[in-house]
């Protein structure tokens, strides 16, 4: 397995991370199940524009084994969380263009609901947890471009760590307060 790119499969679940264009079909065809009554993709592209200036490219960077390793994680706990057939996550490094793909997912189950939902779960706890960063470059300059999702679930995480450091905290006391004619 070279430096770059990573391919993990287990079971249901299928991870990869790879500087090579990403193709939805293939994906589907690993969840691919007899079981199956519903697939749920998403397919997540570079946009052609970035804070109302032309977007020239998406460049994309990953310590490829961790974000592997995380992603096959995220296909499993979706198995778990929901009745699926299967699980797959494709994520593109380097440089991505307009119109292509940087990041694709797939989920089979028996009924529509378990697929839609853990697809959606699976794109939202990527931005949120999996070390991938990347770079947005415009019409004029470039920035590394925070993931939102994933300060957020750092936030979240350092919180709940305070609260489990201080312990129970006592209740507040009860004000009473008199009503009309006390």
């Amino acid at each position: 397995m070279a430096a770059d790119r990573a391919v993990l499969r287990e079971g249901r679940c299928y991870a990869e991370v790879t500087p090579d264009p990403l193709h939805l079909q293939r994906l589907v065809e690993l969840v691919v199940d007899d079981g199956a009554g519903a697939f749920a993709t998403f397919t997540g592209t570079t946009r052609n524009t970035f804070q109302g200036k032309k977007t020239e490219r998406l460049e994309y960077e990953a310590y490829v084994p961790m974000a592997a390793k995380k992603l096959l994680e995220l296909c499993q706990q979706a198995c778990a969380r929901w009745q699926l057939c299967g699980a797959a996550i494709a994520h593109r490094t380097g440089v991505v263009h307009v119109g292509e793909a940087s990041v694709v997912i797939a989920c089979s189950s028996p009924h529509r609901r378990d697929a839609l939902e853990a697809c959606h779960w699976a794109i939202d706890e990527l931005k949120a947890t999996v070390p991938i960063w990347k770079k947005e470059f415009f019409e004029g300059g470039e920035v590394w471009k925070e993931n939102e999702e994933w300060r957020a679930e750092q936030r979240r995480l350092r919180d709940e760590g305070e609260q489990q450091r201080r312990g129970p905290q006592p209740a507040a006391p009860q004000q009473q307060h008199g009503g009309e004619g006390a």
